[in-house]
C-alpha cells in the first residue's frame, strides 16, 4: 500500500511537470494531478495488460516502441474520464506526453530506490 502511495505521488509529480513543459496538457493543480495519477494507477493495473496482450504481434514487430502507444492510450482514457480537470489536445501530445511521464517516472523511481539504499 505505501508502494501504490508513492507511486501515485511520483506520477502525479510527472503530470505536474508535463502540464508544465507542454502548453497543450492542462492541469487543474496539484489535486488534479493527483487525482489524475490515480485513475491513470488503475488503468495501468486493470486495462493495460489487456491492451499489451492484444497488440503482442505489434509490440513484438515494432521492438517494444508500440508500448509507447499503449501508455498514450491509458493517458487519452485518463483524460475522458477526467474531462476539464486533465486536458491534453490531440493523440500526438498524448504520445509525446506518455513518453516524457515513462521517463520522469523512471528517473524519479530510480532516484527513489538509490534514496531507500543510503
Amino acid at each position: 500500500m505505501k508502494n501504490w502511495l508513492l507511486h501515485i505521488l511520483v506520477n502525479a509529480v510527472a503530470i505536474i511537470a508535463v502540464g508544465a513543459l507542454l502548453e497543450s496538457v492542462q492541469i487543474d493543480g496539484v489535486g488534479g494531478a493527483l487525482l489524475a495519477a490515480f485513475i491513470l494507477s488503475i488503468l495501468n493495473a486493470v486495462v493495460r495488460p489487456f491492451l499489451v496482450i492484444l497488440t503482442l504481434p505489434i509490440t513484438i514487430v515494432s521492438l517494444g516502441l508500440f508500448l509507447f502507444v499503449i501508455n498514450a492510450i491509458t493517458l487519452a482514457l485518463t483524460d475522458l474520464f477526467l474531462g476539464s480537470t486533465f486536458d491534453i489536445d490531440g493523440f500526438g501530445m498524448t504520445i509525446l506526453a506518455a513518453v516524457i511521464i515513462s521517463f520522469l517516472n523512471l528517473v524519479l523511481n530510480s532516484l527513489l530506490k538509490d534514496m531507500k539504499k543510503s
